[in-house]
């Protein structure tokens, strides 16, 4: 019988982790392991409850795979934390009905958020197929199988489907969330060989956000001449979570990474990610020039540009409102955020140019 291990490990370097896994090498429960499922979690033990339990029910050899939970809330390494009480808990209880090994991993590293936490993860697996998801999805049974059985000889890795039902009548919120079941390759649901992830040194931990590392990481395996396949049987259920109002304008912050993924891979970004947004640089021009003629005492010019900056606001306003939810703090939440996202977006997406060093618009 397989027993479940719910250890508190201190996460391997980069570097070690080929010496890692000749350390397992010789262990019959180390032979046995075909895939790594690893899952990062931030203080949401209700979510990380929900997908254990998704995990366990997996249609697959107990003894084939194991559970690595990675604790990414800094400090959280300590005994009593929430994450590690229950990832104990889960491993005591699947250990008892012969289920896969549970494992708790703090990131005690310096660098924290998922890119961070995933390495954690991978360099602490055991088999030589590394499956991550994210601890608010819920994996259906076969996911595993359908997974494990898309990556064939010769294949270094696989995306599956993410499933993201949403209201007949969304919110802009929810209808943006659903974006991601288009996405090629996210980190919610993907398979990678441990060599190929050793081979392109994992994440890049300078992605601080849940934003293009999973890009960075496809496009890494493809420079690399990875092979990257599709695995659409793979199929995970990944809830849209509550949001509280306003929640586009936070998100802003995300666009700094654009300019890092366009450093590292300018051919793939252009290939493959969308382009500048060039009405939020009018509108913000617009807004710019209108300010400008105001304080220059030219009144005229500056009502001619705040009218350019009203419409292109107001059209952009009625773009999102369009399919989605009328409800009043709705359509008031889509006024005063289609009025900052644009100055945000083009702030932090400078911002990024100058961290990290890249023309980029």
């Amino acid at each position: 019988m397989n027993t479940a291990v719910a250890s508190s490990e201190r996460p391997s370097t980069a570097g070690s982790a080929p010496a890692r896994s000749r350390e397992h090498a010789h262990s019959p429960a180390q032979a046995s392991l075909q895939v790594s499922v690893v899952m990062p979690t931030h203080k949401r033990t209700d979510l990380l409850d929900r997908c254990l339990g998704a995990l366990l029910a997996q249609v697959f050899d107990k003894h084939a795979y194991e559970i690595v939970v990675v604790d990414d809330a800094p400090g959280d390494d300590r005994d009593g934390s929430p994450a590690r009480t229950l990832v104990e808990s889960v491993a005591r209880q699947a250990a008892a009905v012969g289920g896969p090994a549970v494992r708790y991993v703090p990131n005690t590293g310096p660098a924290h958020g998922p890119a961070a936490a995933r390495n954690r993860g991978w360099q602490a697996a055991r088999a030589p197929i590394v499956a991550f998801t994210d601890d608010d999805t819920q994996p259906e049974p076969q996911w595993l199988a359908h997974g494990v059985a898309a990556m064939a000889p010769g294949v270094d890795a696989a995306w599956g489907h993410v499933w993201m039902p949403i209201p007949a009548v969304p919110t802009d919120y929810e209808r943006d969330a659903k974006g991601l079941e288009g996405a090629e390759f996210v980190t919610a649901n993907c398979f990678v060989r441990r060599a190929a992830l050793a081979r392109v040194g994992g994440f890049d931990e300078r992605f601080r956000l849940a934003w293009r590392e999973d890009s960075d990481l496809h496009f890494s395996l493809l420079s690399a001449g990875c092979t990257v396949v599709p695995a659409p049987a793979a199929r995970v259920l990944h809830p849209v979570r509550p949001a509280p109002w306003g929640v586009s304008i936070s998100q802003q912050k995300k666009a700094q990474y654009d300019a890092l993924l366009a450093r590292k891979h300018p051919a793939l970004y252009k290939q493959r990610i969308p382009g500048t947004p060039w009405r939020y640089y009018a509108t913000v021009a617009a807004l710019g020039v209108g300010a400008l003629a105001l304080a220059a005492g030219r009144p005229r010019a500056a009502g001619v540009a705040g009218a350019a900056w009203a419409g292109l606001t107001a059209e952009f306003a009625a773009r999102r409102l369009r399919g989605t939810s009328k409800a009043p703090a709705h359509v008031a939440e889509m006024i005063v955020t289609s009025a900052a996202i644009p100055p945000l977006s083009v702030f932090w997406r400078l911002a990024g140019a100058l961290k990290f060093k890249v023309p980029f618009a």
